[in-house]
């Protein structure tokens, strides 16, 4: 091996902590980032400091300054980085696999069943792609869809498409008004809204895509709720009023919607027969030219086979 071709082994290896360096100026952060150790960044510096013949880094208080030569170096580490990326996955492509990491941002009533049967259906063909995932209110997927954070979000309600979103309804489902057991409407077969305006309710906090919905019913119905707790889960939601602690329109639970809780609490879901209650569940993405094939393959079959893999649950 000639001199050339043993510096370009010996550097290559440090070219993605130079990258990452190059991003946030700290070795700290540079090693959480990559999930190395701190000594093993201040080693790969070292080699890669007596390859190029002088320091890439200068200590400054508590982070680093990047010399000269730095600077001209970690722009050309990051092109070729990005050029070996694409090197990857057009070999992975020829080999007729697929593999690369989808971002999905959900909220909290769908990580249950929704997401994990279409994260199933896709693993089975892609056995190579991996997930991230990411959960919270509506506001908290879409805010991460816009930043770049995710590539999907699966949210209630669906919002409109733009020129940045595209979005689908997937399905549609009907709201229960939940009460507790002993409730005066428990058993009823239907319920108007306005029947219970001058009760409590449980509902979750503002930014979640139930809390809009609820607002917007009760404002069909001539009222404005009064809240008298609010959380972050429908689980919860659903346990304050079983102790009688209020009322809540929530989705339809799986199974025994009288079921029994700790305590011996219970409640009781109820048709709402006006206004009409349903939420729209809808799949969203940002229209960009970079979306990756992964992200793009999995928002395809979401789309064409969500429904029957949802109507199989």
């Amino acid at each position: 091996m000639d001199n050339d071709n043993r510096e370009l082994a010996t550097l290559l290896p440090v070219l993605p902590i130079l990258v990452e360096l190059g991003a946030n100026r700290h070795i700290t952060a540079t090693a959480e980032t990559l999930g190395i150790p701190q000594s093993t960044v201040s080693r790969a510096l070292a080699r890669a400091a007596e390859v190029v013949g002088t320091p890439l880094v200068l200590r400054k208080g508590r982070g680093v300054e990047l010399t000269p030569a730095a600077l001209a170096l970690i722009p050309k580490a990051g092109e070729a980085l990005e050029l070996v990326r694409t090197g990857l996955a057009l070999a992975r492509e020829e080999s007729g696999q697929q593999f690369g990491r989808i971002q999905v941002a959900f909220q909290h009533t769908f990580g249950e069943e929704v997401l994990p049967l279409f994260i199933r259906a896709f693993t089975r063909e892609n056995p190579g792609v991996s997930f991230d995932l990411q959960q919270g209110s509506r506001a908290f997927c879409l805010d991460l869809l816009a930043a770049g954070s995710a590539d999907l979000a699966l949210v209630a309600p669906t919002p409109p498409s733009s020129r940045t979103l595209g979005a689908e309804v997937l399905y549609s489902e009907p709201l229960k008004l939940v009460v507790p057991a002993d409730h005066r409407l428990a058993g009823s077969s239907g319920v108007r809204l306005d029947e219970v305006r001058d009760e409590p309710f449980v509902m979750l906090e503002p930014g979640y895509g139930m809390r809009s919905i609820v607002e917007s019913l009760c404002h069909q119905a001539g009222f404005r709720p009064h809240v008298a707790f609010q959380g972050q889960d429908l689980h919860t939601v659903r346990g304050l009023v079983s102790a009688g602690l209020g009322l809540a329109v929530a989705p339809p639970e799986r199974g025994n919607a009288q079921q029994a809780q700790r305590g011996g609490l219970s409640r009781c879901e109820v048709n709402i027969a006006w206004p009409a209650a349903r939420r729209d569940i809808g799949l969203v993405w940002r229209n960009r030219p970079d979306a990756t094939a992964q992200a793009t393959r999995f928002r395809d079959m979401v789309l064409a086979q969500g429904r029957d893999l949802l109507g199989a649950r």
